[in-house]
């Protein structure tokens, strides 16, 4: 069986399935067709966190495709511990084709899946965002063709998403640079685990926005202070303000450089309104995306194709 908990379990051909037929079916609903390659399938989601693009983009992918949806919150699915991970795991997937799971500990999306007979998506832990990178790797491949030697520069905070489009950026030999203050790098394990695995991976870190930037194909930022940490926000909007990426940061990478971020996004704070509305920016492309990679990606692990 195969889940998707966090990228490195994928190998390379993997990662070209799943990219290729996310391509193929977004073609296809370009053309106004949406084939039932999921009819009779259900999808059940189980959240600790709240959600739009990761619970909206899921349900419709499956729905497009002919399945169904569940929704759970923490509560409802009795993650407080009304159950043990174990006991929700083994039932839910008795009822379900597919879980994708949103929750602060990456270990809970694996114990899930170590106890589920149907395939288990990490859809977000404080951890990784795999489905994110997924989703930003495909949209690069759309805007530039070949990823590979593209400069690609993460400016903020080293987290989840950092971590997982790092991980994602060594697998497709796209070098990275990872720029935030001194405090709030990217994870030493996290970099000796890519090393590892990786021994090529071109990934440098720097504190310095300006020089980071000045060889990006991409300018990538995220929120200063993620769910969970809304009590270090004022803190931390002071340590951030120098990474914000405006007008004049951009000015210093290349004029093809484009613009990435997740979303949500405070703008004004990690972004400014004229680099997320202008020219460059694919934001709202990598949002459209999170839902064709949604297709892509479970059809792959269901092999419904």
């Amino acid at each position: 069986m195969k889940h998707l908990i966090s990228l490195p379990e994928l190998q390379p051909g993997d990662l070209a399935e799943i990219l290729n037929c996310t391509a193929d079916l977004k073609v296809e609903f370009a053309r106004g067709e949406r084939p039932p390659l999921l009819r009779n399938r259900v999808l059940t989601q189980i959240f600790e966190k709240p959600s739009l693009r990761t619970r909206v983009s899921f349900e419709a992918a499956v729905i497009q495709l002919g399945g169904s949806s569940i929704f759970l919150t923490s509560a409802e699915a009795g993650l407080e511990g009304r159950e043990s991970l174990p006991d929700v795991a083994r039932v839910v997937s008795s009822y379900s084709d597919v879980i994708v799971t949103r929750t602060f500990s990456q270990a809970a999306i694996a114990e899930i899946a170590r106890n589920s007979s149907c395939p288990v998506i990490n859809g977000l832990s404080d951890g990784r965002h795999p489905c994110q990178a997924l989703t930003d790797v495909f949209t690069l491949k759309e805007v530039f063709g070949d990823v590979e030697g593209r400069r690609f520069v993460f400016i903020g905070d080293g987290n989840n998403v950092a971590t997982s489009l790092a991980i994602a950026s060594a697998m497709l030999e796209m070098p990275m640079t990872i720029c935030t203050p001194p405090e709030y790098v990217l994870k030493e394990e996290v970099l000796a685990d890519l090393r590892r695995q990786f021994p090529n991976a071109d990934i440098t870190t720097t504190t310095k926005p300006q020089q980071a930037v000045e060889q990006a194909d991409v300018v990538y930022t995220d929120v200063w202070a993620s769910m969970g940490q809304e009590s270090e926000a004022k803190e931390r909007q002071q340590i951030f303000a120098p990474y914000q990426v405006n007008a004049e940061l951009m000015a210093h990478a290349p004029a093809e450089c484009r613009f990435m971020h997740c979303l949500p996004a405070r703008r004004g704070t990690e972004v400014t309104d004229e680099v997320i509305d202008g020219p460059q920016s694919l934001v709202f492309l990598q949002a459209e995306n999170r839902m064709h990679l949604a297709k892509g990606l479970i059809v792959w692990l269901l092999d419904a194709r």
